[in-house]
């Protein structure tokens, strides 16, 4: 392994990054905010950290990957986003301790959502700002992660979503995928665009539009107001944002086919595109129909309208609020708790375990019976008329394990700090599934800032690990990826 081509690529990552946070230092200047100055000091640190790698690593080509190279990579240059997307809140002293700059960073960038803030629109909107610029910029990460990155560096369960749509996502590592994340970027951008604008013709202001627009792309959750989405009582607005959740959820390589390349066969034939919409519409209808069952909903519009709402938050990882789901029945909050676990499409910027996986893990298991009654049968897992290599299988099957094992620890571990059961074990369901509101104390009405520091470090890892698919930071601490 090659140490100096990882540094290179954290050296121009800090560039970008130092770049990033100058964004939101000239939002605070714009606005009068004196907090403009701790983000061009977390600039310049940035900066001058990527010079000093970038003369530490000495001249090496950064054109060509390895596999252990590009884990290394990967993990270094997340570590980095989150520490340097947390010294301008910590800086500024609007975060009580450091612990709490980090977790607000870590769930900026890994998509989550869940924050430590009490009173949101209190805080300067140069860090609201951060905080939606951070859900865009590591939405994008993840896209070009699992779209260009993951399947070739054989990660369990990206190399189903390689085989169902080929072509933009086999690019490799290097140089194609500067190709690859260009075009990626174009979509992501145009939608981005697209989304802010319709948002405006709802009433929204443009620093508004702009915040939400980037925080629905992402499925990201993180709003300038304390009542989220449901601060503008909008039909409108929550019918558009709906939308854009839902499509975010699906892989934007779909996208980039259907909008760029005028395919919409791909889209229309994916197993997993079809599937993931039909949970969304039965689990919709289903807590929907309890509501008016319990007497929860007004009417039968707002049951529908809340419980499509938020199935749509919840199934794409978004975790926007229209309603307190945490005062609804037992019922209604056990179906969201099951979509907090399922999540989006592969190669979209939805968190969770992905569609994909529950499908091929459905699959194996009814082979797997068949072969109970037939030994001899030979009747491979197959997913959009091609069948799935058993390594694939296998990696589906270590990932889910790894998650239960994950999960279960980080949960002991918050407990023991003292948090209550429904709080604690759904706060690391969130975590994990890059979700944000959970229930109890984290619920939709409450917030992550009663929670121990320790908690908060043990969530903050928690985002990362699963945002970044487990397989990707577990690696790195085995004997194996050190061994010459």
């Amino acid at each position: 392994m090659k140490p100096r081509v990882a540094l290179q690529i954290q050296s121009r990552m800090c560039q970008f990054l130092a770049a990033t946070l100058l964004i939101p230092a000239a939002v605070g200047l714009f606005y009068g905010e004196g907090v403009g100055a701790s983000y061009a000091l977390s600039a310049l640190a940035a900066s001058a950290t990527g010079f000093a790698l970038r003369w530490g690593s000495g001249p090496t080509d950064a054109g060509s990957l390895s596999r252990r190279e590009g884990f290394l990579a990967v993990v270094l240059a997340w570590t980095l986003m989150v520490l340097f997307g947390a010294l301008p809140f910590w800086i500024s002293g609007d975060f009580a301790s450091l612990a709490d700059a980090v977790f607000e960073s870590a769930s900026g960038y890994s998509t989550t959502g869940a924050t430590i803030l009490t009173d949101i629109e209190a805080m300067p909107r140069a860090h609201l700002f951060q905080r939606s610029l951070a859900h865009w910029v590591g939405g994008m990460g993840i896209i070009v992660l699992s779209v260009a990155i993951l399947p070739e560096l054989a990660v369990g369960g990206m190399q189903v979503f390689s085989a169902e749509s080929p072509g933009i996502s086999t690019d490799k590592l290097a140089p194609r995928i500067v190709s690859t994340a260009r075009r990626l970027w174009t979509v992501y951008a145009g939608l981005t665009a697209v989304l802010a604008g319709l948002l405006l013709l709802g009433g929204m202001d443009l620093f508004d539009a702009v915040t939400h627009a980037f925080s629905t792309l992402s499925t990201g959750g993180f709003s300038p107001r304390n009542a989220s989405i449901g601060a503008y009582g909008s039909l409108y607005i929550e019918s558009v944002v709906t939308v854009f959740m839902l499509a975010s959820g699906i892989s934007f390589a779909l996208h980039y086919r259907l909008l760029v390349r005028r395919q919409a066969g791909p889209l229309v034939r994916s197993a997993e595109v079809r599937l993931y919409l039909g949970i969304f519409v039965a689990f919709s209808a289903a807590i929907a129909a309890y509501l008016v069952h319990a007497g929860t909903a007004e009417s039968v519009g707002a049951a529908v309208r809340d419980a499509t709402f938020q199935t749509a938050a919840i199934l794409t990882t978004t975790g926007f609020g229209t309603a307190d789901f945490d005062r609804w029945p037992d019922f209604c909050r056990y179906m969201l708790v099951l979509l907090m676990f399922l999540g989006g499409c592969a190669g979209s910027t939805a968190g969770g375990v992905k569609v994909v996986r529950v499908l091929t893990v459905f699959k194996h298991a009814t082979v797997e019976l068949k072969k109970l009654l037939y030994p001899t049968i030979v009747h491979p897992v197959t997913f959009g008329n091609r069948p799935v290599s058993r390594n694939a299988v296998q990696g589906i099957l270590g990932f889910f394990l790894l998650y239960i094992i994950t999960t279960c620890v980080a949960a002991m571990m918050v407990l023991a700090m003292g948090v209550d059961l429904v709080t604690g074990v759904t706060a690391v369901i969130s975590a994990m599934n890059s979700i944000g509101p959970g229930l109890g104390a984290v619920g939709p009405a409450g917030n992550y800032a009663s929670m121990p520091d320790g908690c908060k470090w043990v969530l903050s890892v928690c985002m990362i690990v699963g945002r970044l698919e487990i397989y990707t930071v577990f690696v790195i601490f085995t004997f194996a990826f050190w061994r010459r």
